[in-house]
């Protein structure tokens, strides 16, 4: 590519529904912020991006599958073009990336934020991670935030830590007789250095030659197709009808967190644009009713709702509103009918009861531990429990890929990994991110380990330091986790 970076910004609008250009191109178009800036926290995130080509590719890759849709609805707002290349700061372009702080998918909602911009939540589906509603969100808060601040290096920086944090800030500064604007506000350290590393990420792809990066070029053509599916439809057939696999047709839809959609929707799926045309014509041929599989139980004596639906992976409301059932009670002797998986659990490699099972493999690789089964008994918590088992509370809630502050039900089978133990399990393939962490104040290695599920002489070793090392607040830190779990 080029080295004009004037030329691309004079490039006309005209080109953005070229199929012939290219989104790199497209997206220097229409930069619209201070690149320019002599700045040395822009310079040192710079220097990183030229020391770490490799990270560039991993990240151009995964964000093949999304970038022309973020790119053209940040344009269709009249938003600058590195708003969309935020995902990369936020999730490295990952729909299954996470933090410490629960903020998951691309655009790294945290439970509250999301539930604030309509982004749904259901045992079936997470919206922080669906493309479209999570990209939808993002925007509209960036642009919440700009008309607040009337700047969008602090509109960033509010994204990061909250407009309140930012609002705070400029008090203080204002107070002092100092300026307000980003450069000179005290913030927290991981916004501090969160603007920079986007304008210096949209510097590096301004003119990635001069930086000794190569882009791989991304046609101006859509990835994908939305389609509605007007009712719920089983995954692994959805992927059957499309013809692509199931680990394609998550990646595309990564906020279905089951082997299905959510029977009460969103009904759509994401397709690819050169398979669309097959789905489309293969759904319409496939009636409502035969989009997941309908199991019949004879319901035995002593059995419950609670128990029936998780025997097929569902919940107690689906199995009531498939049988028209209020309330609890069921019958011995009666028959209910049950939507179910159509193909083995395995075949749905990115649900969140394969994405358990294969940490739960990589926990018995990793640390060597032996793995035990607690039944959650009336009045027992993650607190009590852990206790009793002796360990983290934090552990014992990702090892069940939970929160601390998830309800327990009574019955309820949460797996702990106790005693280390040589357990002769093979590991599966898990999808490993690595994430940087902050070290807060009272942080120690043994309870960031605790937090993230590794060992602690993983983390030495990743970082390259010694375990009688003192841990400093606002450290930075390198963790190789399986980021698929997160809630």
């Amino acid at each position: 590519m080029g080295s004009d970076s004037q030329a691309k910004a004079d490039q006309p609008q005209s080109d953005l529904h070229n199929p012939n250009s290219d989104l790199w191109d497209l997206t220097r178009a229409h930069y619209a912020l201070n690149l320019d800036r002599n700045n040395s926290r822009i310079n040192a995130q710079v220097k990183w991006f030229k020391k770490h080509p490799r990270y560039v590719d991993r990240v151009v890759k995964r964000a093949s599958r999304y970038y022309h849709y973020i790119l053209h609805e940040t344009i269709k707002r009249g938003m600058p073009a590195e708003l969309a290349l935020l995902p990369i700061v936020e999730s490295a372009y990952d729909p299954f990336a996470y933090s410490h702080g629960r903020a998951a998918g691309a655009w790294q909602f945290i439970p509250s934020t999301g539930k604030y911009f309509g982004l749904k939540k259901t045992w079936w589906y997470d919206g922080r991670r669906d493309i479209v509603a999570s990209t939808d969100a993002a925007l509209t808060y960036l642009q919440q935030l700009h008309k607040r601040f009337d700047d969008w290096e602090l509109a960033l920086a509010a994204y990061n830590a909250g407009g309140g944090t930012v609002s705070l800030a400029m008090k203080k500064n204002r107070r002092k007789g100092k300026p307000t604007d980003f450069w000179s506000l005290k913030l927290p350290a991981e916004t501090t250095a969160y603007v920079p590393k986007l304008l210096a990420v949209a510097k590096v792809f301004r003119d990635p030659q001069q930086h000794g990066i190569t882009l791989q070029p991304l046609k101006n053509e859509p990835y994908f197709k939305e389609i509605a599916t007007g009712s719920q439809i089983d995954l692994a057939q959805a992927a059957d009808l499309a013809g692509i696999d199931t680990q394609e047709l998550y990646l595309l839809n990564p906020g279905f967190n089951r082997w299905a959609t959510d029977p009460a929707g969103p009904h759509r799926l994401l397709i690819p644009v050169d398979k669309a045309a097959q789905f489309e014509t293969k759904l319409a041929a496939l009636p409502a009713e035969q989009r997941v599989k309908w199991t019949r139980h004879k319901i035995k004596s002593g059995e419950s709702l609670i128990g029936i639906a998780k025997k097929y992976r569902t919940t107690v409301e689906v199995v009531r509103t498939a049988n028209n059932i209020t309330g609890n009670n069921i019958r011995a002797g009666k028959t209910l009918v049950v939507p179910t998986a159509s193909q083995h659990a395995s075949a749905y490699v990115m649900s969140q009861a394969e994405r358990l099972n294969r940490k739960q493999e990589q926990i018995a690789r990793r640390t060597n531990r032996q793995k035990i089964k607690h039944t959650v008994k009336n009045g027992e918590s993650f607190w009590t429990i852990s206790r009793k088992h002796k360990v983290g509370v934090r552990q014992l809630a990702s090892w069940n890929n939970m929160a601390p502050g998830d309800p327990l039900m009574v019955g309820k089978t949460l797996v702990i990994w106790k005693t280390p133990k040589a357990t002769g399990r093979i590991a599966s393939q898990g999808v490993i991110r690595k994430v940087g962490y902050t070290v807060r104040s009272g942080d120690s290695l043994s309870r960031i380990a605790n937090r993230f599920n590794v060992s602690v002489n993983n983390i030495v070793a990743w970082n390259g330091l010694e375990r009688n090392n003192i841990l400093k607040p606002g450290q930075r830190l390198t963790l190789h986790v399986d980021v698929t779990q997160a809630n």
